[in-house]
C-alpha cells in the first residue's frame, strides 16, 4: 500500500518513507496554518502555525527547533493527546517524520527539553486565552507558568506568513546554512 499525499507545492510526501520525500518549508507552513489546535475545540480557529511561532519566541535558545516542533502535523494532521496515547503506531510514524524534518533543516534530534518546556508554557497561555473559562485548572499545581504571549487567532494566511517570516529570520540571523532552504 502506498502511503503518499500530495503537497501544496506539487511534491509527494511518503508517510512511511519521509526521508525520501521532497518537501519544503512552505509545505510545512501551509499545512500547519490550516490545522486548528485542540482538534478545533477552542473558542475560534487557532492554527498550529501560530502556536509554533509562539513556542519559538518563548524558546530563544532553540528557536528553530521550537518553530518546527509540531511540523510533522503538517503531513499527518493533529491528533488529540488522549487519542495519540492509544495509537502507538501513529507515534512511531510521527517520530520518523519528525526526524526527517529535523534532518532536512539541520536540527539535532531529539528536541532539547527546553522546547517541551516552552510548548507547555505556551499551552498554559492558550488555555487561559482561548479555552472556555475555568477549564485551564487542569494545569494547576504543575508549576508551569503561562508564557507571555498574545494569542491572536490569526487567519490561515496570516499564520502562514508569520511562520515563514519567523523561519526566514531565524535562518538568516542564526542558522546561515538553512537560509538556502527558505522558499
Amino acid at each position: 500500500m502506498e502511503a503518499k499525499i500530495m503537497l501544496q507545492s506539487g511534491s509527494e510526501f511518503d508517510i512511511l518513507d519521509p526521508h525520501s520525500s521532497n518537501f519544503n518549508i512552505e509545505d510545512i507552513a501551509h499545512g500547519l496554518s490550516l490545522l486548528c489546535r485542540y482538534v478545533g475545540q477552542c473558542r475560534e480557529f487557532y492554527s498550529i502555525a501560530e502556536h509554533s511561532v509562539h513556542v519559538s519566541e518563548t524558546c530563544e535558545d532553540h528557536a528553530l527547533a521550537a518553530l518546527l516542533h509540531d511540523a510533522a502535523e503538517a503531513f499527518i494532521g493533529d491528533v488529540s493527546g488522549p487519542l495519540k496515547a492509544l495509537l502507538p503506531e501513529y507515534k512511531r510514524i510521527e517520530k520518523t517524520i519528525e526526524t526527517a524534518i529535523f534532518a532536512k533543516f539541520g536540527i539535532p534530534y531529539p528536541l532539547p527539553k527546553a522546547v517541551k518546556a516552552a510548548d507547555l508554557s505556551v499551552l498554559a497561555a492558550e488555555q487561559d486565552q482561548i479555552m472556555p473559562p475555568g477549564t485551564s485548572n487542569w494545569m494547576a499545581g504543575s508549576g508551569v507558568k503561562p508564557a507571555e504571549v498574545e494569542i491572536k487567532c490569526l487567519t490561515p494566511s496570516e499564520a502562514k506568513a508569520a511562520f515563514l517570516k519567523r523561519f526566514e529570520d531565524l535562518c538568516t540571523q542564526r542558522q546561515p546554512k538553512c537560509a538556502v532552504l527558505v522558499r
